[in-house]
């Protein structure tokens, strides 16, 4: 058989350009068709009401969203047709401190609370009279230092609750009810304190405080200023200890002597007196009732 005869490129060629020509024309004639067709041949959406567009409300086309709209003017507190005028009310407000305030005094009072508890009150004296008695009984630990120092602190508080009463009802309470300042609270405060200092202070401590601080005489005891009070107040009151210790320590050194020369006429030379007498000393202290002796010692030299 003899192969079938191909055609020439160029014929195919042509009928494939005319093939392209033909495809172009046709999306084109498409495109024309859709952008001139009448409106009323346009498809109705579904979900539209079936009336004809001209028909339609107005709510039932999409509408248009609206602009950004700028702030609006502000208002008085009061309406239309009232009154503009404000009242302010200060019937409420008081002077009292706020609580902060009053946290950082409490503090600042606790720091300080041991320094004025030792130069300010009469725990010093009493410390000093119970320590110089422990001695005087020749026992070095019993009582203990924190026994002696719990009942310098009680009978402390116990001398001084008038002056701190006191000192509530002028300064503190006042000044928490908002009635007074912060230095009027302070000067009418402290002042029963420096009642109490200056009555337990001595001339002779006023003069040499006053002296060795290079400063002239006050003409009277109520213009001592409190930095020549405070040591002249703590001299006094270690002078009035050592004179109270003075007194505490004779018997037991009459005992002491008595107990030496019964040892000595013995011939008991090698045995300490201390060990023989402290049995009498606590026999002594026990009958005379020795710590109700000092403590009230102590306190009626207060008063």
């Amino acid at each position: 058989m003899k192969a079938p005869a191909r055609r020439p490129r160029s014929v195919r060629l042509v009928r494939l350009i005319g093939g392209a020509l033909a495809a172009a024309a046709l999306g084109l004639a498409v495109v024309l068709g859709l952008f001139l067709a009448p409106a009323s041949a346009a498809p109705v959406t579904p979900g539209l009401v079936s009336a004809s567009p001209a028909v339609l409300s107005p709510a039932a086309l999409p509408m248009a969203p609206d602009g950004p709209r700028g702030p609006k003017a502000p208002q008085g507190p009061a309406g239309p047709g009232s009154d503009s005028s404000v009242t302010i009310d200060l019937d409420g407000i008081t002077d009292k401190p706020s609580t902060p305030v009053t946290v950082i005094l409490a503090l600042s009072l606790l720091s300080l609370l041991p320094a004025i508890l030792l130069t300010c009150t009469s725990f010093t004296k009493v410390l000093v009279v119970l320590g110089l008695t422990r001695n005087a009984l020749g026992l070095q630990q019993i009582p203990p230092n924190q026994v002696l120092a719990g009942l310098a602190l009680f009978l402390s508080l116990f001398i001084m609750a008038p002056v701190l009463g006191q000192m509530n009802d002028t300064g503190l309470q006042p000044y928490l009810a908002g009635d007074k300042t912060a230095s009027a609270a302070y000067g009418d405060g402290v002042q029963p304190l420096r009642d109490f200092m200056l009555e337990q202070t001595g001339d002779d401590e006023l003069r040499l405080l006053t002296n060795v601080a290079q400063r002239d005489l006050p003409k009277d005891r109520a213009d001592v200023s409190m930095a020549t009070l405070v040591p002249a107040f703590v001299l006094s009151e270690l002078k009035q200890a050592f004179i109270i210790g003075f007194i505490i320590f004779i018997p037991f050194l009459v005992i002491d002597i008595v107990i030496s020369g019964a040892l000595m006429a013995l011939g008991m030379m090698m045995m300490p007196p201390v060990m023989v007498s402290l049995p009498f000393k606590l026999l002594l202290f026990v009958l005379v009732d020795g710590w109700g002796l000092v403590i009230t010692s102590v306190v009626s030299s207060y008063r």
